[in-house]
């Protein structure tokens, strides 16, 4: 049985970016972890029994984020799966993507993470050294794109 978790990839639009492109001013949330490698990846984490997958991407964020629901507009249209093994298991990772209402909204990390960057795409890429998470970020960034 594959382990299972679920998170959000969190966005924010800078106001300063131009209108004519909106896109360039929208930054990525990741987390470094305090643990193992101290990779960097946006809030998730495992699903408890009787929570469906969509709570817990809401609940973790909350957890390793400080950010509550009501700070985020889930956007429609976008989930992603990804399959891979972790220490000889296989684990399903499904991350949904919301934008945070306030591009100032104050980031507050759980002891799982010690550190908390707004990246913009490149950047995020460069952090997220997985390639399963860098090309997720450059899909939902061309999802963006397509809906501006």
């Amino acid at each position: 049985m594959a382990v299972r978790a679920c998170g959000l990839i969190i966005f924010r639009r800078l106001q300063s970016a131009p209108p004519s492109k909106v896109t360039d001013g929208i930054e990525y949330l990741l987390l470094q972890t305090s643990y193992g490698t101290h990779h960097w990846t946006p809030p998730k984490g495992h699903v408890d029994p009787g929570e469906d997958d969509l709570q817990t991407a809401f609940r973790e964020t909350q957890e390793e984020a400080g950010l509550q629901a009501s700070q985020l507009t889930l956007i429609e249209g976008y989930k992603k799966e990804l399959h891979y093994p972790v220490r000889g298991k296989p684990k399903t990772v499904i991350y949904w993507l919301a934008e945070v209402k306030d591009c100032n909204t104050a980031i507050k990390l759980s002891e799982e993470h010690q550190a908390f960057r707004w990246l913009k795409l490149e950047d995020a890429c460069k952090f997220a050294e997985y390639e399963d998470m860098q090309a997720t970020l450059k899909e939902v960034h061309q999802f963006l794109c397509s809906k501006e």
